[in-house]
């Protein structure tokens, strides 16, 4: 549902079929989102929200491109830093900026300017 939420696919003109718990043999339940037209993915948006991801494109009823989403390595811009007192929190120019950092097991990434360890949440 955040994946339909987050790229507006509710007022989409055209067809758009969202499948839950659908049969897999590879996952036991899966999610499906069916969209007819071509549009622009953020395939670093789709990875935050889940990184175990696939993303099919179908022409002619056959699969012509299948796509990994993963844990981007970097992000810029999507959430923003936890510390109150970092730059991109109040600098209009300062987009906030992080790099992916393991910490403790934990997927978490680190703010470029001010060297803050933050969770993201989209």
């Amino acid at each position: 549902m955040k994946i339909f939420e987050k790229l507006k696919l509710a007022e989409a003109d055209f067809p758009v079929v969202l499948l839950i718990n659908v049969y897999s043999s590879k996952h036991g339940k899966k999610d499906i989102i069916k969209i007819e037209n071509k549009i622009d993915l953020d395939l670093t948006m789709l990875g935050l929200i889940d990184p175990n991801l696939t993303v099919n494109i179908i022409e002619n009823d056959e699969i012509v491109n299948k796509m990994q989403v993963s844990i981007p390595k970097e992000v810029q811009g999507m959430f923003k830093c936890k510390n109150p007192r970092c730059i991109s929190n109040f600098d209009e120019y300062a987009t906030p900026k992080f790099v992916l950092a393991h910490k403790n097991g934990k997927i978490r990434y680190r703010c470029s300017y001010c060297e803050e360890l933050t969770s993201y949440t989209i």
